[in-house]
């Protein structure tokens, strides 16, 4: 009889729970399109684990890690095993403690008011003064370097050297982070910036720069390998390779983590995919 009894329960329980919470206020559940396009949900999905199988072996000289934690983070180790978090923030985050992070301003998913003390450097993209911020930090065997862009703020003005696009000098390799960039580079910009071998790219075309904006700036960085991210949903991911595989390959890993080197960068600029978010 107990069986019975305890099955009605469960079916009552279920049945009237989401009209209780409704007549309380409670908010109602998010709509899924909502989960994969809004900027504040970045944590919404829980964070891709990698197989013990495929757990992090040791770099060699001339080797950098990089994994696609989510959002605009990324984790860089180098040969040394320093650990760079980009665009570090609240919501979306590495499993590992990071030596260095940098963070960006526009919206509280690329920075937080409350880094871990442990973290050696912490590396803001913005000056409450409003001037650029200019970082140039060596560290064991990494360098990192900032150009400073403008971004929109909330009232529809304009933040000056609201973001900045890192530039990482790991194992003979230079990775630009640009951020939330939502403008194309000028030749000062550009000139500042170097030589790049591989773009952390924001795709999503609209919170950032616009998809023509952003082909541009690519066009104009010449990097041989781009790796998409700030994208939300697979629509926009989407939507900007149907764009890009106009002018350049396109490649889909099966992991989040990739090791690059300068031996390894394709002889034409491609774009590789890491699953995400």
């Amino acid at each position: 009889m107990a069986r019975p009894v305890s099955l009605l329960i469960c079916l009552l329980t279920a049945f009237l729970a989401p009209r209780l919470a409704a007549a309380q206020g409670a908010a109602p559940p998010d709509r899924p399109e909502m989960t994969e396009s809004c900027p504040g949900l970045v944590a919404a999905k829980r964070l891709r684990s990698i197989p013990a199988a495929f757990r992090p072996a040791a770099l060699n000289d001339g080797e950098v890690r990089i994994n696609y934690v989510g959002h605009s983070t990324f984790l860089l180790e180098s040969p040394k095993l320093v650990r760079i978090a980009t665009d570090f923030n609240d919501y979306v985050k590495p499993s590992l403690l990071p030596d260095i992070v940098t963070m960006n301003h526009a919206h509280s998913t690329h920075y937080t008011d409350r880094p871990d003390p442990a973290i050696k450097h912490v590396l803001r993209g913005w000056r409450d003064d409003g001037k650029p911020t200019g970082w140039d930090l060596q560290y064991l065997d990494v360098r990192v370097r900032s150009v400073a862009t403008n971004i929109r703020d909330y009232g529809g003005g304009t933040e000056r050297h609201g973001n900045s696009i890192f530039i990482f000098e790991v194992a003979n390799l230079c990775i630009a982070h640009l951020g939330h960039l939502h403008h194309t580079l000028n030749q000062q910009q550009l000139d500042e910036i170097g030589r790049v071998d591989i773009v952390l790219v924001p795709v999503d075309g609209s919170y950032t720069l616009d998809l023509e904006g952003m082909i541009e700036v690519l066009t104009s960085l010449k990097a041989p390998l781009m790796i998409p991210m700030h994208y939300f949903s697979s629509y926009t991911l989407n939507r900007f390779i149907e764009r890009i595989k106009r002018t350049w390959d396109v490649e889909f890993a099966e992991l989040p983590a990739v090791v690059l080197s300068k031996h390894t960068l394709p002889a034409k600029p491609k774009l590789l995919v890491l699953p995400g978010r």
